[in-house]
């Protein structure tokens, strides 16, 4: 009996029952450091106001990304941050736990790594036939029209080398041209327009793109999004039904006669995944075991690997994850470790073949790098 428990991977009850957890040493960890690594994450929270809004009344992100001009409007809700908080899994199990993690947040682009997974579903369904097809022979629709538009392939658009050009839900793509992310970077030029390249040939990280993709997924499943997703994901893995997916004062389109909002990739002008750390760790535990979920595949193998699979445009990027490859690649961290990451910054961090999981909210971006490097210290 032993044997045949062993070889099943722990799944967590259902939201509503209690999280089984797992003392650091039978987890394979050193207590200490594992406190250690803890206490890092606390003591290094964002530098983000806790209301997202300075004392001037700029929005976080405008000055996050240096953004001016006329695309600066925040057209969804915004709802202000918690405290640091976090856990980490080790075998499904609770290992380590600090903060309020129920707490549905805001949680910018890890709502990206969640449109990958819808995309997926779309998929597996064959709503998507083949990622290399150009987005507009499943999708009628003037935003894929056009010998510029009208060649961008789903790859693409889950890859972040669309090149997509536009205007979507009063956002032009222009907004995000030569921008650049993460700790250090120059957004000196960002929203000066360049020339476009060829689809597929360059990766930018490019909200406005991400959006698009958004809704297109939506003209495939004609239904909303947030609904798919409570369905074919978040329910069946236990999550809890505080979270929500907000779009824009201006997205809402029709759909079959219907009124629908498209939702955004992120929380660049307000909206997006408002979420609890808890929700976002079963989330992470159904990418680390490939889909699969008490017996269920939820998404398939396959998809999970073109998901994983570094881009032609930039090696630690895949389908909307970050990749611990490539570029990226740190001595002491494994190469199949992947992450979703939010500004705030929000982590959701995935070690497969540890089975092991670790989500961080509204830790210092410049920090994230030292508590995976303590969290992977602290393994006996």
């Amino acid at each position: 009996m032993s044997g045949s428990s062993q070889a099943q991977p722990h799944v967590p009850a259902p939201h509503g029952s209690a999280w089984q957890s797992i003392a650091p040493a039978e987890a394979g960890f050193d207590a200490a450091r594992l406190g250690e690594a803890v206490a890092f994450a606390q003591a290094h929270e964002s530098p983000w106001p806790r209301s997202l809004y300075y004392p001037d009344g700029r929005y976080v992100g405008n000055v996050e990304w240096n953004e001016t001009g006329p695309w600066t409007e925040i057209v969804g809700p915004v709802r202000e941050r918690g405290g640091p908080a976090g856990l980490v899994l080790k075998g499904g199990r609770i290992v380590a736990e600090w903060g309020d993690t129920s707490r549905t947040d805001m949680t910018f682009s890890i709502a990206k790594s969640y449109l990958s997974a819808l995309a997926g579903i779309a998929f597996d369904d064959g709503l998507i036939r083949d990622v290399e097809e150009p987005v507009a022979r499943s999708v009628d629709d003037p935003a894929f029209a056009g010998p510029h538009n009208g060649g961008i392939a789903w790859r693409h658009l889950l890859q972040q080398s669309s090149e997509w050009q536009g205007e979507l839900f009063g956002k032009s793509d222009q907004v995000d041209h030569n921008r650049q992310i993460g700790p250090g970077a120059d957004n000196s030029r960002k929203g000066q327009r360049r020339a476009l390249k060829q689809p597929g040939s360059l990766y930018e990280y490019n909200d406005v793109r991400v959006n698009v993709l958004s809704y297109a997924l939506l003209r495939l499943f004609r239904r909303p999004l947030p609904e798919v997703l409570r369905e074919r994901i978040m329910d069946p893995i236990g999550a809890s039904p505080d979270w929500r997916w907000e779009g824009y004062d201006s997205s809402f389109v029709e759909i079959d006669g219907k009124r629908v909002q498209s939702v955004p990739g992120g929380g660049h002008w307000g909206g997006g995944l408002f979420i609890g750390a808890r929700d976002h760790a079963r989330f992470g535990l159904l990418m680390a075991r490939r889909g699969a979920w008490n017996g269920r595949q939820l998404l398939s193998r396959d998809w999970i690997e073109r998901s994983l699979t570094p881009s032609p445009t930039l090696g630690n990027y895949g389908y909307l994850w970050w990749l611990a490859r490539g570029p990226a690649a740190r001595p002491g961290v494994p190469e199949t470790a992947f992450s979703a990451l939010g500004a705030g910054s929000n982590v959701i961090w995935v070690e497969p073949q540890r089975d092991l999981v670790a989500v961080l909210r509204w830790i210092n971006g410049a920090a994230t790098e030292g508590f995976v490097d303590r969290l992977l210290a602290a393994q006996a």
